[in-house]
């Protein structure tokens, strides 16, 4: 059996282990993963993470799964979440330092729910990215971060918040394997609602759905219409069916962007899952 934690930022939940004792087999992960992640037959959440000793000069390392048992680079509202975490259960103090499998992340506690966390930055930024599909084409900013880098297909979506959910999750899907991105990617459909505020939705890799939240996709919207002069400021407010994120763009020597949100304690417990024997 398996202590876990459940939580979630702005609506995007996760599942958490602590693998320094438990000494899961890696080729394990997917499958734990995959199981634990299905909502009508486990626990359900987006993603797992799996927390080990750091390697480099880490507080401690973060493993992130898709609720599909894929691999991922990094996640934005993950890596809050087990901050809080880490500060919780005594890994690490007020500021941390994650190590992920895309670079190091530095996390900050602001308060006891609110955590800031400076994402890896940006490799590829390409502004002109349109994207034919059914004989249209979609504009698209096409944003990686970190390396291997997290691919996130920006695209502007007028009546976001009024549009068919099944619409969106069809064109998120079409979007996300176009052969225009060959790691696939995921899909920030966004509209401005307001200065320096955005309406995002996205339909994550790996979850094959959309989601309450995603916290590197609110970065990526927020570096696009930064790079397009769109951005007054340097912070985007992002509303999203699970809660509002902030994210800053700061160009200090390059360019690096923080994510700024809620995180929820949702449950603790053990799990005895039988499909897990």
């Amino acid at each position: 059996m398996m202590d876990f934690w459940k939580m979630n930022g702005a609506g995007n939940d996760f599942l958490i282990l602590d693998d320094r004792q438990l000494r899961l087999p890696d080729g394990k992960l997917g499958h734990i993963a995959r199981t634990l992640c299905e909502r009508h037959m486990s626990i359900g959440a987006d993603g797992l993470m799996v927390v080990r000793p750091a390697v480099a000069d880490g507080d401690y390392r973060m493993l992130f799964f898709n609720a599909d048992g894929s691999a991922a680079e990094m996640c934005g509202n993950g890596a809050r979440c087990i901050c809080r975490y880490g500060y919780e259960n005594g890994l690490a103090g007020e500021v941390q330092r994650v190590e992920t499998p895309s670079g190091t992340v530095t996390g900050r506690r602001m308060d006891r729910r609110r955590y800031r966390v400076r994402l890896n930055d940006p490799t590829v930024l390409k502004l002109d990215c349109s994207v034919d599909l059914d004989g249209a084409a979609w504009p698209c900013v096409y944003v990686e971060l970190g390396d291997p880098g997290l691919p996130h297909a920006v695209v502007p979506y007028g009546g976001l918040r009024e549009a068919d959910e099944r619409t969106l999750r069809d064109l998120g899907r079409a979007l996300r394997y176009h052969p225009a991105f060959p790691k696939g990617a995921n899909v920030d459909l966004y509209e401005m609602i307001g200065p320096d505020r955005a309406y995002i939705r996205t339909y994550e890799r790996g979850v094959e759905d959309l989601t309450y939240a995603c916290g590197t996709g609110t970065a990526a919207v927020a570096l696009a219409l930064a790079a397009r002069g769109e951005l007054k400021g340097d912070t985007l407010t992002a509303d999203m069916k699970g809660g509002t994120l902030e994210a800053a763009v700061v160009c200090d020597g390059g360019t690096h962007l923080y994510l700024t949100g809620p995180t929820n304690i949702v449950c603790k417990g053990r799990i005895t899952d039988e499909d897990m024997e």
